[in-house]
């Protein structure tokens, strides 16, 4: 029984991360300065939060499917959260989220397929094929390239909500030249998440078409018979 409640440990902070995305989301919607800072505050913490459940399930060897596919799933409803949100506070275009979420529902079935074939996203039974694939999809480097370029822009955006609102009450809290720069960088760095991620995601699409094949020759034979 102890073993089966050790494993509440990472999981639950997969839960309070998503909880925490939610409520910064809606800090960010209170029409106060003051406020749009604390939801800032909030947002650097869940971005923190991300992998540390990876971190604690290593470090007490609690490591299970089901963890992995709650911290995929979280991963997505947070990042899909930031994105939506700021779309409609009219900080980014619509085709931002737009092109993540489509980006997100194909690749996600793409290794569900091949998952139902024995293998998995990363590690020694991943589905990519060519050590090209590979980097792109899995390794270190674009991963925290990726996850950097996320963060930047949810800061950045973060940030611009807070002038915003600031603007709004009649309160002027940076010099005009700085919040255009600011603005700048927070375009290019979703420009930056948006490419990486479309880039890691072509791949796992590509080489997910060779699961689709037997599927699709099962399904023609239980048609015939």
């Amino acid at each position: 029984m102890s073993q089966q409640k050790s494993y509440l440990v990472p999981n639950l902070v997969i839960v309070v991360r998503v909880i925490l995305a939610f409520l910064a989301v809606g800090l960010f919607l209170v029409p106060s300065p003051l406020t749009a800072g604390t939801a800032v505050v909030l947002t650097v913490v869940v971005i923190a939060m991300d992998g540390m459940d990876g971190y604690l399930a290593r470090r007490l060897d609690l490591t299970s499917d089901l963890g992995a596919v709650l911290d995929i799933t979280a991963d997505r409803i947070v990042e899909h959260i930031f994105w939506i949100s700021f779309a409609v506070f009219g900080h980014v275009g619509l085709w931002v989220p737009l092109v993540i979420m489509t980006r997100s529902f194909l690749v996600d079935t793409a290794r569900g397929m091949a998952l139902a074939h024995g293998k998995t996203a990363f590690g020694s039974s991943t589905l990519q094929r060519s050590p090209l694939n590979r980097f792109l999809t899995g390794s270190r480097f674009m991963r925290t390239a990726y996850s950097v370029a996320k963060t930047a822009s949810f800061v950045l955006l973060g940030v611009e909500v807070v002038l915003a609102r600031a603007a709004a009450a009649g309160i002027t809290a940076l010099p005009a030249e700085t919040a255009t720069l600011l603005a700048g960088a927070a375009q290019v760095s979703v420009w930056v998440a948006v490419f990486l991620c479309v880039v890691r995601g072509i791949p796992v699409l590509m080489d997910s078409r060779a699961y689709l094949e037997p599927a699709t020759d099962e399904a023609a034979t239980g048609s015939a018979a």
